[in-house]
C-alpha cells in the first residue's frame, strides 16, 4: 500500500467511526426505552397509561430511521404517524407513512407532506402523547409558506441566503418567520397534547431553536432580526415581494410573532438532544488512537467562510510539523461544526469540498499532511459526494492533468476537480446528520 492510500485509508476508518456513533437507531434506542408500562426518555419517565394515544411525526434526513427506532421499542402502541424526509433516505415503516421530499431547497413534494402534516395534527387528543423526531433538513422538509407567500418565492429566499453564505441560525431566523410549522409553531399546534421531541442536532452548539428551525421550541428571533440579516446580506432587495411583504408587515407588529419563552404551548414539551456533532467526534477520536495517532479533539463548533478557515487549518498543519504543537506527528488533529461558501461561480461542489480545495492550495509545501472534510450526512451541497481528500500532492496531481486550482476555486466547482482526481469521499445516504468531519493528519 503506499503512503498515500494508507493515510486515505486512516482517515475513511476514523470517518466511519464517527458515522457510526451517530446512528440514528443507536441514538434512539439510547435514550428510549420502553420498560413494560415505563417510558423513559433521558431521565424523566412516562406512563403509558396515562395517555390515549401514541402518534409519531417528525422531519429531518435522519427521521426516517429514527421512526424505525420507536417503533421498534413500541411496536403496536404507536397508533400512527407521519414522518418527512429527503430523497432517498426512507425506510420500510409498519406504522408510521413516509413522505420524501426535497433539500436543500424545499419543493412540491415538501409542501403536500407538510400539508398532510398539518391536517393530521387535528386528529391529536389532549390526552395523547406526540413522539417528535427532528434531524437536520427539517426546516426545507417542513414547507408550509405563511399566507401570501408562494413555495416559488420560498424557495427564491431559501436559494438567496444560500448563496450569499448565511450561518445556517442566520438561514433559520428568516425561515421561521415564512413559515406556518416552524419556530415554536408546531408545539402550539400540538399542544394541549404531550409531545416529546428527540433531536439529532445538525448546528453548532446544538441550540434546539435553530435545529430544522425549531419547531418544538420558544423562538427568540424576531421579524425585525429577520429584515435586519437580509439587509446586511443585501438580499432584501433581490428577495420575492411577497417575501419582502411578510417580513415587513411582522417587524411593524402587523404579523402575530413567532410563539416565545413563556407561551403555554410549551407547557407539555420536552425537548432532548441525543445525537451531535461532538458525541461523533468523540468516537473518531478512539479511533484515531487505536490506530496509532497522536490525537487531539480541537472543536466542534467551527464556522466561517471556507476559504478562510483553509488558512487557519494549513496554520495547525505547519505547527504539528515545525513544533509539535498541539500534538507530535503521526498526528491527527480533529475538528467539527458547518462553514459556509460564499458561492460567485457556476461551478458544482460543496462547503466541503470547497474546503478540501482551499487547503490544498496551502499545503502544496508540507510533505505528509492529509485532509479529510465530509458531512455525516453524506451529501456536500447539491452533490452525491459527502466530501473530498486532500494531501501535498493535490495541486501537483492536478496540474500534471492540466487542471488550475485557483481557477476551479473561483469558479466554485470543486466537485469536478476532485473527480477528476479520483479524490471525493462518496458514503452515499447515511441517514443521520450531524454537521461535518474535518480530519487534519501529519503522517
Amino acid at each position: 500500500m503506499s503512503r498515500l492510500s494508507g493515510l486515505r485509508q486512516m482517515a475513511m476508518d476514523i470517518f466511519r467511526d464517527g458515522l457510526l456513533a451517530a446512528d440514528p437507531v443507536e441514538a434512539v434506542h439510547r435514550q428510549f426505552k420502553v420498560k413494560g408500562g415505563l417510558l423513559q426518555i433521558g431521565d424523566i419517565d412516562y406512563f403509558l397509561n396515562q395517555f390515549h394515544k401514541i402518534w409519531v411525526i417528525g422531519a429531518g434526513k435522519a427521521s426516517a430511521k429514527m421512526a424505525k427506532a420507536v417503533e421498534e421499542s413500541l411496536d403496536e402502541k404507536v397508533s400512527g404517524g407521519l414522518v418527512i424526509v429527503k430523497y432517498g433516505c426512507g425506510e420500510k415503516l409498519r406504522r408510521i407513512t413516509l413522505r420524501e421530499a426535497g433539500h436543500p431547497i424545499p419543493d412540491e413534494k415538501g409542501l403536500a407532506a407538510t400539508a398532510e402534516l398539518l391536517e393530521f395534527l387535528k386528529r391529536i387528543g389532549k390526552d395523547d402523547l406526540v413522539v417528535n423526531l427532528i434531524s437536520g433538513g427539517g426546516s426545507s422538509l417542513l414547507t408550509a409558506p405563511a399566507p401570501g407567500i408562494s413555495l416559488e418565492d420560498s424557495q427564491s429566499a431559501t436559494e438567496l441566503m444560500l448563496r450569499a453564505g448565511m450561518k445556517i441560525d442566520e438561514v433559520n431566523a428568516v425561515r421561521k418567520h415564512l413559515s406556518r410549522i416552524t419556530g415554536g409553531r408546531l408545539a402550539r399546534a400540538v399542544y394541549p397534547a404531550t409531545i416529546i421531541s428527540l433531536i439529532l442536532s445538525d448546528v453548532v452548539g446544538d441550540r434546539l431553536d435553530v435545529i430544522a428551525s425549531g419547531p418544538t421550541v420558544p423562538d427568540t428571533s424576531t421579524f425585525r432580526d429577520a429584515v435586519d440579516l437580509l439587509n446586511r446580506f443585501q438580499i432584501m432587495e433581490r428577495a420575492p415581494v411577497s417575501v419582502k411583504k411578510h417580513l415587513e408587515s411582522g417587524a411593524s407588529g402587523k404579523v402575530e410573532e413567532t410563539p416565545k419563552p413563556g407561551d403555554p404551548a410549551f407547557e407539555r414539551a420536552q425537548n432532548l438532544v441525543i445525537g451531535s456533532n461532538l458525541i461523533s467526534l468523540a468516537a473518531a477520536k478512539q479511533r484515531s488512537h487505536k490506530l496509532g495517532l497522536n490525537t487531539v479533539l480541537l472543536t466542534s463548533t467551527v464556522q466561517g467562510e471556507a476559504r478562510e478557515l483553509a488558512k487557519a487549518y494549513a496554520a495547525v498543519f505547519r505547527e504539528v510539523l515545525k513544533s509539535s504543537n498541539p500534538v507530535p506527528a503521526p498526528a491527527c488533529v480533529i475538528i467539527g461544526g458547518e462553514p459556509t461558501v460564499t458561492v460567485r461561480g457556476k461551478g458544482k461542489g460543496g462547503r466541503c469540498q470547497e474546503l478540501a480545495l482551499a487547503i490544498a492550495m496551502e499545503i502544496q509545501d508540507l510533505e505528509g499532511a492529509f485532509f479529510l472534510a465530509a458531512g455525516t450526512d453524506g451529501t456536500d451541497g447539491p452533490t452525491d459526494a459527502a466530501g473530498a481528500f486532500a494531501d501535498w500532492t493535490t495541486v501537483s496531481r492536478a496540474k500534471n492533468v492540466g487542471m488550475d486550482p485557483a481557477d476551479f476555486l473561483a469558479r466554485n466547482d470543486s466537485y469536478n476537480f476532485f473527480a477528476t482526481l479520483g479524490d471525493l469521499v462518496k458514503t452515499g445516504p447515511t441517514g443521520t446528520n450531524v454537521m461535518d468531519v474535518h480530519l487534519l493528519i501529519v503522517g
